[in-house]
């Protein structure tokens, strides 16, 4: 072979092997794209999976107790240094140590797929019931649940479709997902981007410590209200009450 031929030769493979290697690291960054694609998916469905146990949990312990937990703040414990009043009814977590919750963190905080601590709050203001006089905390206090009975509805959580309009006790101006007389309590993943709140004013109205609450369908970072891929549950006083008479806990 001349050598004319031979440096032909050279370069083509050459030529051959930068080809090769461009679709190998395309076929790689694809893979990758792929992989983190499913894993996002599988953490977004385990995550609702630990939310709705975490509902059911919670639920079974308000049939053991006659009341609802207090959410958690300093450990997986409720949080109730004046009994009956929990320390942070909006701005806590869930208490998993109370409910038996076992997937948890080094702290014993309830977590969700991504690590994130899973919060929790429930209705704690003196609630609207029929006759008028009531004792609160309602909802947290198996004494007060019973003597005001099943008249009584709640009204301070709420749940909004955007943050744009609300104020700290009420969805003001934005379209309402539930109203004030309907949950007794609600819990949440901040999701994968964790709980700073810095994504959109979406989900920092969820973490600000409030009463009222957004939740939508997840969009992407460059949405009106930014990033918000938080998830959430609820329970209805409706269901809480229902689940109590059944369990002849309450009249």
């Amino acid at each position: 072979m001349s050598a004319s031929r031979a440096r032909r030769a050279r370069g083509f493979t050459l030529t051959e092997l930068a080809v090769v290697f461009a679709i190998v690291a395309l076929l790689l960054a694809a893979g990758l794209y792929t992989l983190s694609a499913q894993t996002d998916v599988r953490n977004f469905e385990e995550t609702r999976r630990r939310l709705e146990l975490a509902r059911e949990l919670v639920l079974a312990f308000a049939l053991v107790n006659g009341r609802l937990p207090c959410p958690a703040t300093a450990s997986g414990a409720e949080a109730i240094t004046t009994p009956p009043n929990c320390d942070a009814s909006y701005g806590g977590f869930l208490p998993a140590q109370a409910i038996g919750f076992q997937i948890v963190d080094g702290n014993g905080f309830a977590i969700d797929a991504w690590g994130n601590r899973i919060r929790y709050a429930v209705s704690s203001t003196t609630p609207t019931c029929t006759p008028a006089a009531s004792a609160a905390p309602h909802f947290t206090n198996a004494a007060n649940l019973r003597t005001n009975g099943i008249t009584c509805q709640p009204n301070d959580l709420v749940v909004c479709a955007s943050a744009t309009g609300i104020t700290a006790t009420a969805c003001g101006t934005a379209t309402p997902v539930s109203n004030q007389t309907t949950l007794v309590a609600l819990l949440f993943s901040t999701g994968k981007n964790g709980v700073s709140g810095s994504a959109g004013i979406d989900e920092a109205a969820n973490v600000n410590g409030d009463r009222v609450f957004v939740w939508h369908t997840p969009t992407p970072a460059g949405a009106t209200n930014g990033e918000f891929d938080d998830q959430m549950t609820w329970i209805t006083v409706g269901e809480l009450y229902s689940k109590l008479v059944a369990a002849g806990l309450l009249p």
